[in-house]
């Protein structure tokens, strides 16, 4: 599992950081996770295929979250897209990128669908044979939805010295892989558990943008891998924290806390700090296991 974090601050592009963005690459899959202004130059500048790009996650349609989608779309049809785009993201996203595109002339020339989400529970959006993804419900100024993507368990690991030991031909081995015993020419039955090894635990990632400290979330994150929420403020500011419906560095940790997460990502940063270390420093007095996201940093866990 690998996220490379194109732009992680708060409201307004600058010339050296971003607004937020990010790309979850998970069991082959690659998951675009929100899409701020300068999010494709962001993905070249990381040297990610745009073709490789089927799944766009909104969480919420504040401009630093969203304004680059528009561009992005319209650059896939420059480019001689074939392959269809979903996006899935609030009611009122489909409206959004259509009605630019109509106004400009530019339909595209590939797939477009959008999956509007409106529910204030949370709901399975993507599925397929390898990863699984639902919503988690947060509270901000307006409708906003985190999204938690969870592996699959996947196959279970051939022991190859007990397959030649009990001579099993190559032909069985899917089954095997499956779960399976195996029954020999004299009856014999060997147990699945003497020809296996256990899969490689399924891996979880849990993004949590914009949301006021609401311990209502942890239910939904409870022990996953990796947890990105947002840590706008420091506690020196607290109380506009309350007043945006953002959270602090040290409520970003009491949530990982209180989940048993495995790793806790910081992230969307006002600008007003000298230094985002001061967001790490904060969150450690609550949550040993913190990583600062930052424009063009990459993760593999």
């Amino acid at each position: 599992m690998k996220l490379t974090i194109l732009g992680c601050y708060a409201a307004t592009p600058r010339t050296f950081s971003n607004p937020t963005s990010q790309v979850l690459e998970i069991r082959n899959r690659m998951f675009l996770i929100d899409c701020a202004e300068g999010t494709q130059v962001q993905l070249r500048k990381n040297k990610i295929k745009f073709s490789k790009i089927n799944h766009i996650f909104i969480s919420h349609l504040h401009g630093d979250h969203c304004y680059g989608l528009i561009g992005l779309v319209s650059s896939f049809m420059l480019l001689g897209r074939t392959n269809d785009l979903h996006i899935y993201g609030p009611k009122g996203i489909k409206e959004m990128i259509t009605l630019q595109l109509r106004l400009s002339g530019s339909w595209t020339t590939y797939g477009l669908f959008f999956h509007e989400l409106e529910s204030e529970q949370s709901e399975v959006v993507f599925e397929d044979e390898k990863v699984i993804v639902s919503t988690i419900p947060l509270k901000h100024r307006i409708y906003t939805n985190g999204f938690l993507f969870r592996e699959k368990s996947g196959e279970k690991k051939i022991n190859a010295e007990a397959m030649k030991q009990y001579q099993i031909e190559v032909c069985y081995f899917q089954n095997v892989k499956n779960g399976k015993d195996i029954t020999l020419d004299d009856g014999t039955v060997i147990p699945n558990d003497e020809l296996t090894f256990e899969p490689v635990p399924p891996k979880s990632y849990a993004y949590c943008s914009d949301t006021v400290y609401d311990e209502s979330v942890v239910q939904y994150i409870k022990e996953v891998d990796v947890l990105y929420h947002e840590s706008t403020f420091l506690e020196s500011e607290a109380e506009l924290a309350g007043k945006t419906m953002h959270s602090t560095a040290r409520e970003a940790a009491a949530i990982a806390a209180r989940a048993n997460v495995k790793q806790l990502i910081l992230g969307h940063y006002s600008t007003r700090y000298d230094s985002i270390e001061l967001f790490k420093e904060e969150a450690q007095t609550v949550f040993a296991e913190i990583l600062l996201a930052d424009d063009g940093v990459s993760f593999e866990f």
